[in-house]
């Protein structure tokens, strides 16, 4: 179906993440960092992005900042996947360009329901 990058330093996260994907048929690649997942992204160009936003280094709210103004990227729609669960935090990673942003734990149907949606919206642009 999609190419979709999973955003986050957990490997117990990537894994889950991973997992919810791969069921409904989507391939996966995997970044552990921002400053990762930009380059993922400029040299992949995956369909979607699952953004953390609590990260070493460059965080999520400064990666999906940074793929959301760049020509090569800012057609790949982001989804912040995090434990921040404040409304100031939401707005932040809306405003950094997030199409969407879940907090963990994910539910599964809910994620699926806005990655097709999302996927729905390249496919008319392309």
């Amino acid at each position: 179906m999609a190419k979709v990058l999973i955003v986050d330093d957990s490997p117990t996260e990537l894994h889950q993440l991973s997992q919810m994907l791969t069921r409904h048929g989507h391939a996966v690649i995997t970044a552990r960092n921002g400053a990762d997942a930009v380059a993922l992204c400029r040299e992949e160009q995956p369909q979607a992005v699952l953004m953390d936003i609590v990260m070493p280094g460059l965080n999520g709210f400064q990666a999906t900042r940074q793929l959301t103004k760049d020509a090569l990227t800012k057609h790949i729609p982001v989804v912040i996947i995090t434990t921040k669960d404040q409304k100031t935090d939401r707005a932040w990673g809306i405003r950094q360009g997030a199409k969407e942003y879940l907090t963990k734990p994910v539910d599964e149907q809910a994620l699926m329901g806005i990655i097709n949606r999302l996927l729905e919206k390249v496919v008319e642009k392309a």
